[in-house]
């Protein structure tokens, strides 16, 4: 069921779909050598951004086979998602409370932004969808706005990328990536 997110356009589940393909390709990617390697993310290597999402989140969530491992994930996120009703649902984060809507927004928001802070630390091409990511985009910058600005944000101020650039490029711009 796609979910109205502005006018001309939707961002529902199978922008989520299409979201988690392309960083699983990354992940199915990344070479024994690389788990260690630096990321955009200040303080997470590969193995430690991978691993960060699912609470709690100081557990080690990969074992062995980070790739199958979030491949288990993404289909228990899938799974939550579609449930009745999850989406027109309320659910309190550490930012406040969402409606279902956002919080599927943010969790392609996520997999896209991470998908193309993995692919840069392990040299591979991010190759997301354009037009999930400019829905994305949109609506990430919808949601966030009014974000705070400086030390009580937990994004750095927006980079600017040129507005031909990749939409991936420019998803990773607005939360502060150096693209």
């Amino acid at each position: 069921m796609p979910v109205r997110y502005m006018p001309g356009g939707f961002l529902g589940l199978a922008d989520l779909d299409r979201a988690i393909e392309g960083t699983q390709a990354i992940i199915g990617g990344i070479r024994d050598e690389q788990w260690t390697a630096p990321t955009p993310c200040p303080g997470l290597d590969v193995r430690a951004l991978v691993n960060h999402p699912p609470p709690p989140r100081d557990a080690d969530h990969l074992g062995g086979d980070p790739l199958a491992a979030f491949r288990r994930a993404a289909a228990e996120l899938r799974e939550a998602l579609a449930r009745p009703g999850v989406l027109a649902g309320n659910y309190t984060l550490p930012v406040g409370t969402v409606p279902g809507v956002a919080l599927a927004r943010i969790r392609i928001v996520e997999h896209l932004g991470h998908g193309w802070d993995l692919a840069r630390a392990t040299g591979q091409l991010a190759g997301f969808p354009g037009d999930v990511t400019e829905r994305a985009l949109a609506a990430a910058k919808q949601q966030l706005a009014n974000r705070p600005d400086g030390e009580d944000s937990p994004f750095a101020s927006e980079v600017p990328v040129p507005a031909q650039a990749p939409a991936i490029d420019r998803l990773a711009g607005f939360p502060g990536r150096s693209v």
